[in-house]
C-alpha cells in the first residue's frame, strides 16, 4: 500500500510540473496577436495621416472645370480661388462653392469634388434664361425662378423679351399694389416656362399688364391672350390644339382654357 501511495504522489508531481494547459497557451498567443495587430494599426494610421496631411503626393496641383456654356473655365477657376499646393484633404469645398455662387451669379449649382491624388473638379450648372428685360441698351437675363442673374449686351437667340406694361394708375395699379413687380415678373416666368416647345421658340415677347393679363407676341406677328399663370399646363395643351385646328388664325385666347377662342386670318 505504501509503495502504491508513493507512485501516485510521483505521478501527481509529474503532472503538476509538466507543460501548461492548452487553454492557457492559447490565451497567451491571442494576447500576443492583439498586441501585434495594435502596433501594426498604429503604424498604418501614422502612415495614412502623414500621407494625407504631410506628403507632397496629395497636394492640389490641378483644377478642372466642366459644365460651362457661357462662362469660360478660366473665369470659374479664377473665381473659385482653389488654394494650389494645399493638402487635398484640407481644401474647404463648401467655402469654394459659396464663393462661386456669390461671385458668378450665372452659376445655378456647383459641386466641388476632390479628384485624388492631386486635383479639384468644379462641376458647374449654369442658369438658363427664359426671359430678357431690355434696359439701357442691354439685356438682363431672367431664369425660370425669376432670378435676374446677368446683364449682356446682345440678346441670346430664342429667348423672348419681358415687357412690363404695368401702369401705376388706372385698373392695373391695383394688381401692382397687391402683388408687386417682382411677383408679376415671376408670373411671366411661369408662363414662359409652360409654353409648348413650338410656341416657346416662336415667342418674341411676353407682356405683363397685370396678374391676370399676360399675353404673348410671336415672331410672325400672331398674338396669344394667356391670362394668369394659373392652369398653365391646361392652357398649353389647349393652345397647341387650337393652333392646329385654326392654322390661319392671327389671335388666340386661352385665358379660359375650357372655352378658347381664335380670330383673324
Amino acid at each position: 500500500m505504501a509503495g502504491s501511495t508513493t507512485a501516485e504522489r510521483g505521478e501527481r508531481q509529474q503532472r503538476s510540473s509538466g507543460p501548461p494547459p492548452p487553454v492557457r497557451r492559447f490565451g497567451q498567443r491571442h494576447v500576443r496577436r492583439i498586441i501585434v495587430s495594435a502596433v501594426a494599426l498604429v503604424f498604418l494610421g501614422s502612415g495614412a495621416f502623414w500621407l494625407l496631411y504631410g506628403s507632397d503626393l496629395v497636394r492640389v496641383e490641378r483644377v478642372s472645370v466642366s459644365g460651362t456654356r457661357v462662362l469660360t473655365p478660366a473665369q470659374v477657376r479664377g473665381a473659385a480661388e482653389v488654394p494650389l499646393g494645399e493638402q487635398l484633404i484640407s481644401v474647404d469645398t463648401e467655402t469654394i462653392e459659396a464663393r462661386l455662387a456669390k461671385t458668378l451669379p450665372r452659376i445655378d449649382t456647383v459641386d466641388v469634388v476632390r479628384s485624388w491624388p492631386d486635383g479639384i473638379a468644379l462641376k458647374v450648372t449654369e442658369r438658363t434664361p427664359v426671359l430678357l428685360v431690355h434696359k439701357g441698351g442691354k439685356f438682363i437675363e431672367v431664369d425660370d425662378e425669376g432670378v435676374r442673374f446677368a446683364t449682356v449686351s446682345r440678346a441670346p437667340k430664342g429667348v423672348p423679351a419681358l415687357e412690363l406694361a404695368i401702369s401705376r394708375t388706372g385698373s392695373t395699379a391695383a394688381s401692382l399694389r397687391r402683388f408687386g413687380e417682382d411677383r408679376l415678373v415671376r408670373e411671366a416666368v411661369r408662363v414662359a416656362g409652360a409654353l409648348p416647345a413650338s410656341v416657346a421658340h416662336a415667342t418674341r415677347s411676353v407682356k405683363v399688364r397685370s396678374y391676370d393679363d399676360i399675353s404673348l407676341e410671336l415672331t410672325d406677328g400672331r398674338t396669344v391672350d394667356w391670362g394668369s399663370s394659373e392652369k398653365n399646363a391646361e392652357k398649353s395643351r389647349t393652345l397647341t390644339a387650337l393652333m392646329k385646328a385654326e392654322p390661319g388664325a392671327r389671335h388666340f385666347d386661352v385665358g379660359v382654357p375650357t372655352a378658347p377662342a381664335s380670330s383673324g386670318s
